[in-house]
């Protein structure tokens, strides 16, 4: 399980952190002062879901399985407990990488965002 400090505004230069997502397999190079769902974003990935990109919507729920991450600003408790906090979990718009890290989406539209794309009618076979 990765983990979580409280280092809010922490100066960690222009390092770059690997992220890799279990789902997927994909990975990218995430810097160390932008969050895990802006170095994404930054390159064009959609491995993650996104909404509203500040915290209030919980879509980019993630779960940190290895490296450590801190806290960029609030972690929303109408999406994140404080148990899910310190078991890992965390809005991807309100972490910033550590070290390399490796996580699983389990937000919201996690369902709908790893479905494979079926015609309709292929469905109902």
């Amino acid at each position: 399980m990765g983990t979580l400090t409280t280092t809010e505004g922490l100066d960690v230069g222009a390092c770059k952190h690997t992220v890799r997502v279990r789902e997927t397999g994909e990975t990218y190079q995430c810097g160390s002062s932008e969050t895990i769902l802006q170095g994404m974003a930054r390159i064009g990935r959609k491995c993650i879901p996104a909404g509203c990109l500040n915290g209030g919507c919980g879509v980019c729920k993630v779960a940190i399985r290895a490296g450590e991450v801190h806290k960029s600003g609030a972690m929303s408790r109408a999406h994140v407990t404080e148990q899910e906090e310190a078991a890992g979990v965390v809005l991807a718009c309100r972490v910033v990488p550590d070290c390399e890290v490796e996580l699983e989406v389990v937000g919201k539209m996690k369902k709908a965002f790893l479905r494979s794309p079926a015609a309709p009618d292929e469905q109902n076979r």
